[in-house]
Parts: C-alpha cells; structure tokens; sequence
C-alpha cells in the first residue's frame, strides 16, 4: 500500500556494467512522490545507464529498485508487466516510429498493455496528441514535424497509459533554447495538473536550474553519487568543486 511517506522510487545500492566495464557501484536514493527529479553529470558518467537499470531495459550487476514499496528489479515477468504500465519513457529524439502517424505512435502503448477498442483508443491518442500542443497533427509522420514537436510527440506516447511515474532522456538535447524552456513548462504543467512523478536524465543547467525540485549528480571517478539536493542550494552552498563547477558554470579550484 502507497502512502505519502513511502517514497515513489527507491534505488538502493545499485551497481551498474556495460559489457565487462563497470559504470556506477552503490548508488542509492530515493524519489519522492510529484517530484522533479533529475540525474545529472557530465558526459559519459553513467546517467543513461541509470536509468535503463531503473526501468529495466538493462539489468543491474547488484541492488534493487523499487516502485511504490514493489521491488521491480526481483519482480517476475508478470509483476513488471503490470509495474511498467505505471509509468512512462520518454526517450531522446522522441524515438517515434517513422512510418507510423503521431497518433498511430501514441496508439501503441495503449494497444500493447490495454484491450480497449480501436476507436476509444484512436480518441486517448488525439486527446494526448492535444495535451503537449500537438492538436491536428495527428496524421502526420514524423519526418514531417519539427524536433520540438518529436519531443512532445514522445511525451504524449510517454503519458498514454496514465501513468504515475514519467522517465525522461535528455529531453532538450537538440533544441533551441525557446523550444527547450518550453518543454520545461510542458513538463512542470503535466507535474501540477495530474500530480506525476517526473525523473529526469539532463546536462541541460537552464533546465536543471529552472525545474528541478531536486537531483543527484554523478561522478565518472567514484562512479556514484557526489551530491544529493535542491540545485539552488547546492549551487549556493558548501559543495564538491565539481559540483560548484558544473551547476554555476564556473572553474572552482579547491583547497
């Protein structure tokens, strides 16, 4: 059973490899309930390999996550069947399928994980498609729009299930500055109005600095977590160098 103080998500003591390299040891925290979570760093520290460990399109060398009290890394294939409807991917470049309409992208969750009829589904997908600004292009492929508008369109296949819980990849990479803040307000909406957990994978500072209820930064020499916190406070504060350095944007020598 849920309750407003178990946390959303709970990582505790993951290790994470890629191949025989071993990326990330002993990583834990904890992600609270509608909170703006972001895993942060720079390139190359494991902040993609988090979180496919998170969500399961990896497995991990050792540790455990859970959603909602549910372990989901010892759960068996029906029990992660039934936690992955809880939440959505929204993953960089939208990753839509190029020779399928937005609305037949959105679709696909919704045809995989529910038995609804075709027409209550093509209805979810269209009222989706409106929710991130996207109304009358549902028949559109994706070649044929913007990487803004890829963006979003990812987002709505993210939420068409409903869920409590959305994993984001680098969200703004590749936009302008204009459409990434939008995105930014696109997501603080989707937060505010339904009460989702958002996770974050992002270098974006902007982002980071403007969004973020809190994050984790990671670290490519202990290979884990060297800071846990609000941003602004963690920018502002007593904080590793490199954290100083990578928040403020600013070379911060030590000792």
């Amino acid at each position: 059973m849920t309750t407003d103080a178990q946390p959303a998500i709970e990582v505790t003591e993951l290790a994470c490899s890629y191949q025989d390299y071993k990326v990330l040891q002993g990583v834990s925290f904890s992600v609270r309930h509608a909170e703006i979570f972001f895993i942060v760093g720079g390139t190359g520290v494991g902040k993609t390999t988090l979180l496919r460990n998170m969500v399961g399109l990896a497995t991990p060398v050792h540790g455990d996550v859970r959603f909602n009290g549910r372990s989901f890394t010892g759960a068996d294939v029906v029990e992660r069947q039934e936690m992955l409807k809880t939440f959505g991917l929204s993953f960089q470049g939208g990753a839509l399928w190029s020779s399928l309409t937005l609305r037949e992208n959105i679709a696909l969750p919704l045809e995989e994980y529910t038995r609804l009829p075709g027409d209550e589904i093509g209805r979810i997908a269209a009222f989706r498609l409106s929710q991130v600004g996207l109304k009358g292009f549902e028949d559109y492929y994706p070649s044929e729009i913007s990487g803004g508008m890829k963006k979003r369109a990812g987002l709505a296949r993210a939420l068409a299930l409903d869920p409590t819980i959305v994993f984001f990849d680098e969200p703004s990479a590749g936009l302008d500055p204009v459409t990434a803040r939008n995105l930014d307000s696109l997501i603080l909406d989707i937060r505010d109005t339904f009460g989702t957990t958002i996770v974050i994978v992002s270098h974006d500072v902007d982002s980071i600095m403007g969004i973020a209820d809190r994050l984790i930064m990671l670290d490519r020499d202990t290979r884990g977590i060297i800071a846990e916190g609000s941003p602004r406070q963690l920018a502002t504060g007593p904080s590793d160098p490199k954290v100083l350095e990578f928040l403020t944007r600013r070379s911060v020598r030590s000792g």
